[in-house]
């Protein structure tokens, strides 16, 4: 992309796979859970609540149990965002809700100089279960996805701009 858009922060977000030993701080913390709570969601449900992950052993242990979260052996901290299922059951657009939440998180995170990588849990049943036992998640909860954060390692790479002319129709199909 060019023009005056193209230095966005929506443009610099990519996934981030491997991590500096940097801590994220706190202020940087709170930055991206107050921007993950900022998210739009049906009917202002905000179906939501989250764990931080910042020590080592359980951030290894997610790249165990998760088949695409190697990138947790490097990451200095995760969220998982939870769904409240109460709210989940009168509010059937939660996926939407918590997808625009953790894209927020993202967002944040490039903002304050750091990567993230978002790994979807939910609908896995199998990936559910593995989540409420390691982290004791309540039966009035389950685990939407998890998302890696760090400084990233090594040169920043430029996501490609992946914008498809062909896919936009006007009007109609």
């Amino acid at each position: 992309m060019t023009g005056k858009y193209s230095d966005s922060l929506l443009y610099r977000r990519h996934s981030v796979r491997k991590y500096s030993e940097a801590a994220v701080t706190q202020e940087q913390l709170d930055h991206i859970l107050h921007a993950a709570m900022a998210a739009p969601s049906a009917n202002n449900t905000q179906p939501w609540s989250f764990i931080v992950i910042d020590e080592r052993k359980p951030l290894d242990e997610i790249a165990s149990i998760h088949p695409y979260a190697g990138m947790m052996k490097t990451a200095t901290m995760a969220i998982i965002p939870c769904v409240i299922k109460n709210v989940s059951d009168t509010n059937p657009f939660y996926p939407q809700d918590l997808g625009a939440c953790v894209q927020n998180m993202l967002l944040a995170a490039v903002e304050c100089g750091l990567g993230g990588c978002w790994c979807g849990i939910h609908p896995k049943k199998d990936l559910e279960n593995k989540f409420i036992s390691l982290f004791k998640i309540p039966d009035t909860l389950f685990p939407f996805c998890v998302t890696a954060f760090g400084e990233p390692a090594g040169a920043k790479q430029p996501p490609s701009d992946r914008y498809d002319a062909a896919r936009i129709h006007r009007g109609s199909w």
